[in-house]
This record gives C-alpha cells, sequence and structure tokens, in this order.
C-alpha cells in the first residue's frame, strides 16, 4: 500500500460494512476541501516511526467521531493519536529507528496536497481499495 493517512484504522470489517458506512464515508469526503499539506515532523513512538500530518488532524478527527465504536489503533497510541504517515513498523531497536528518522528528515520539509478518501478492506489476498472518493465533490445527484 503507497503512503498514506489511515483516517481510522481498524475501520469496519468488511463482512460487516453497510451502505449506510459506505454513504457515510463518502459524505464526509465531500464535506472536506483538498488540502495542500506541508510535511515537516517525524515522530517516533515504540517502534514507529511516522511523519506528523496536522493539516489533516480535522478530517481524521471527524472520521472517528462518525463511527466512535471504533478505537484508533485499537488504543495503541492513546484515544486520540495524531494524523500521520507511516514510515516504519518493528523498529523496536533504536539505533535502527534513529536511522529511518535521519533518512526521513532529510526528505523534508515536504509539500504534497490530499485530494481524495480511498476505503480499502482487508481481504484474503490483503488490502484491496473498495471505492475512491474526491474531497470536496459531492456524491451524486
Amino acid at each position: 500500500m503507497p503512503a498514506h493517512v489511515s483516517l481510522l484504522y481498524p475501520f469496519v470489517p468488511e463482512s460487516a460494512l453497510t451502505d449506510q458506512d459506505e454513504k457515510g464515508v463518502r459524505s464526509l469526503a465531500a464535506s472536506f476541501p483538498a488540502a495542500d499539506l506541508l510535511l515537516e515532523e517525524v515522530v517516533t513512538a515504540s517502534g514507529f516511526v511516522a511523519v506528523a500530518v496536522p493539516g489533516l488532524q480535522t478530517i481524521v478527527d471527524t472520521f472517528r467521531t462518525q463511527w466512535p465504536g471504533l478505537r484508533p489503533y485499537k488504543g495503541r497510541f492513546g484515544a486520540q493519536p495524531a494524523a500521520h504517515v507511516t514510515v516504519a513498523m518493528g523498529a523496536d531497536n533504536p539505533t535502527a529507528a534513529a536511522h529511518v528518522r535521519a533518512a526521513i528528515d532529510s526528505l523534508l520539509p515536504l509539500h504534497t496536497r490530499a485530494t481524495a478518501v480511498q476505503l480499502v478492506v482487508l481481504t484474503e489476498e490483503g488490502w484491496e481499495p473498495r471505492f475512491t472518493v474526491p474531497l470536496g465533490v459531492p456524491d451524486g445527484p
């Protein structure tokens, strides 16, 4: 899976996903404009290296509010983890984590643009996209 910001993980399992859930994702995506983003801070936490994406925090918080029964990352990073792009997981060795952090730090700051929300589901073949909806574009008539 390419670099991304998870708006809400884990989400509703594919077997339990309803039309209402899909409509909710589409509706929320339509309610936020595409966003120009500045990535400039590397963050680390117990075996985890990421780049903070504060420009998407509002949309992340809104998705979490829409599905209050789902705990982001099963609570691993607290009740309200910051919006981020994961760079490395399993970096439990402090030296390895420091090397990853230094490599990513050397690439920042980075300007990018968020233009869409993609709903992905975990299947027997791995993560697969279910649909992609552009940010700020109403869905249908």
